[in-house]
């Protein structure tokens, strides 16, 4: 079992420190798929950092060089930083942390989309999952599908929706980053107590940002304004 991850504000940036380097699944934007790596970390942008001549996966790469995270995975967001939720479950022993990010400026409906998109807005759910525990490659591609599903819910809970009244169900640039030590557990769905502890924390650390945007936003998501959060 490993210990809780520490997280570190000063923004632009926000910091999971796992410890000890951890086999992290993600899409993130910087060091996606599969990889070893110790610390998790957000970049605040606005859309001036971002314009469209900028190649955003470039920028992005120079800055986490610039700090020396050149072998972290990072996430991008708008969403004000001293935003972020964090909860932790533990059930059975295994114990799950969760940190979140939540904006929804750029919400969109599963199984359409919005008929104009600007890619400079970056409001997005950003979300890091962090297990004490060790997991199979295999269970911990389902225990991501388990943070996706958990992430959904929690954001359809809230009531947002677009102008044309569809709910959303996420944003058009969600990222997960869900990091666990190697190990032998070869299942981590819904039946078990790792699934159970993953689905609370993401759940209830996604609630809890999307509440804090709804106060500031209201309960629709209209367009993309400028830095959209």
């Amino acid at each position: 079992m490993t210990q809780p991850p520490r997280i570190t504000l000063a923004r632009p940036w926000l910091c999971a420190d796992l410890g000890a380097p951890h086999r992290v699944l993600s899409f993130a934007p910087h060091n996606p798929g599969f990889v070893m790596a110790r610390r998790i970390l957000w970049r605040e942008v606005r859309n001036a950092d971002l314009s469209p001549e900028v190649d955003a996966l470039q920028w992005f790469a120079g800055q986490m060089a610039a700090r020396g995270d050149g072998d972290a995975v990072g996430m991008l967001t708008s969403r004000s930083l001293d935003r972020y939720c964090v909860v932790r479950a533990e059930v059975e022993g295994l114990g799950v942390t969760c940190v979140a990010t939540v904006g929804l400026g750029n919400g969109e409906s599963a199984g359409a989309r919005r008929p104009t998109v600007r890619p400079t807005a970056a409001g997005t759910i950003n979300i890091a999952v962090i297990l004490d525990h060790g997991l199979t490659e295999t269970a911990q591609i389902e225990a991501l599908t388990i943070a996706a599903q958990a992430r959904t819910a929690a954001v359809m809970d809230a009531g947002v929706r677009l102008e044309s009244g569809a709910p959303i169900t996420g944003t058009g640039t969600d990222c997960i980053a869900l990091a666990a030590p190697p190990g032998d557990q070869a299942f981590a769905g819904l039946h078990t107590a790792t699934g159970e502890a993953l689905g609370r924390a993401v759940r209830q650390a996604v609630a809890a940002g999307a509440a804090g945007w709804i106060a500031e936003n209201g309960l629709v998501a209209s367009g993309y304004p400028e830095d959209a959060v």
